[in-house]
């Protein structure tokens, strides 16, 4: 009699688990450059609402676009059991380690704000085709984003313009520089009377004070410049060169563009201290982590030999006016709600690209009628 209330015992502790595991809530990995600056806690912001919709559990690690933390924080994810992790790499070199972590773990994996570079990086690239569990990437179009920033000055006057990165050799700054100087030859083969110079990037980093003091170094080492645009990496380096143009009496003399949207824009906008701005592409992130939850659930398969790939629209404001309208859906409230979280959640793969492709202000105001 003890034998058999044993074996029944044994039974439905082994039904419990089961059924505990079956019921887990999916854990997925977010390895970004910071999620407490501008840009990364507004990424932040939209995941956290996306998992609480669909009750799933999130790990952030902040990895600073350091390489070895870059390539650490997907061992350390695994270890903690994620069953999918998005991220935001630097180089591409480093998805090298990246994938061969997430391939031993048996754990999702898609890049957001990022693409593996094809030509430049084979060997990764063919390794992301391979792997089971590279799922995808979801990134802007960033030349034609560097075409559109220098097109905006020009046509504000600006013909000698400096450039600030972040990090030399970073995936997206090579591809926002390719637009730059996509954008100079289109302005100079349309204007041959009013040429626009675009000098050699200097970098920056990602604080704010390595931010100042590159923008120092160039306004001291250009005097005539009249444009800055300061590339991105995540918006404090941005926050550091406003202040140094300030500082040195400059604030509306040199005309400033940059990737990714201040909290203050709107003030920056009207006192002159910004020119303009691409942005709102803080739900880059969401369509990632939408890629590795279908995955995780079984709903998206892999493509053989390949990955999904999503290009999402970038948002430009050059003006107080235009930037209240982005206010108004996407830092008073998000892009998307809960119930629209839950519905993404349920599209096919092309249907999700094409619900990327299609943001916008108009597309929530349309939504929200």
């Amino acid at each position: 009699m003890k034998r058999f209330l044993s074996v029944v015992l044994v039974l439905a502790l082994a039904s419990t688990v089961v059924f505990a595991a079956g019921n887990k809530k999916p854990l997925i990995g977010v390895s970004i450059w910071s999620s407490t600056d501008t840009l990364g806690s507004q990424c932040k912001r939209i995941l956290d609402a996306a998992a609480k919709a669909l009750d799933v559990n999130l790990m952030y690690i902040d990895q600073g676009h350091v390489s070895e933390k870059v390539t650490a924080s997907a061992e350390t994810l695994a270890a903690a059991g994620c069953d999918g992790m998005i991220i935001c790499n630097s180089a591409s070199a480093e998805m090298n380690a990246v994938i061969n972590t997430c391939t031993k773990n048996k754990m999702y994996l898609a890049q957001f704000f990022r693409i593996i570079d094809k030509t430049a990086n084979p060997n990764e690239y063919k390794l992301a085709c391979q792997s089971p569990y590279f799922i995808g990437a979801v990134h802007e179009s960033e030349v034609d984003n560097g075409m559109n920033l220098v097109r905006i000055l020009c046509e504000k006057g600006c013909r000698k313009i400096a450039l600030e990165g972040w990090n030399s050799g970073d995936a997206t700054f090579l591809l926002r520089w390719q637009g730059y100087k996509k954008g100079i030859e289109a302005w100079n083969k349309a204007n041959p009377k009013s040429k626009a110079v675009l000098l050699d990037p200097q970098y920056g980093g990602t604080t704010t004070d390595t931010g100042r003091a590159t923008a120092e170094a160039i306004i001291n080492a250009n005097k005539d410049i009249d444009a800055l645009i300061v590339a991105g990496g995540g918006g404090d380096t941005l926050i550091g060169a406003l202040a140094a143009i300030d500082s040195m009496g400059l604030k509306g003399k040199i005309k400033v563009m940059s990737t990714d949207f201040l909290a203050d824009l709107d003030q920056q906008l009207a006192s002159g201290a910004m020119a303009g701005e691409s942005g709102g592409h803080y739900a880059d992130p969401l369509f990632a982590f939408m890629l590795v939850y279908n995955a995780v659930k079984g709903n998206y398969k892999k493509p053989a030999g390949s990955f999904y790939e999503i290009i999402f629209p970038y948002l430009y404001v050059a003006s107080p006016a235009d930037y209240e309208a982005y206010a108004k859906y996407f830092v008073d409230d998000l892009p998307y709600n809960a119930s629209e979280l839950v519905a993404m959640s349920k599209l096919s793969e092309p249907d999700l690209a094409k619900k990327s492709a299609a943001l916008s202000i108009q597309d929530v105001m349309q939504r929200r009628k």
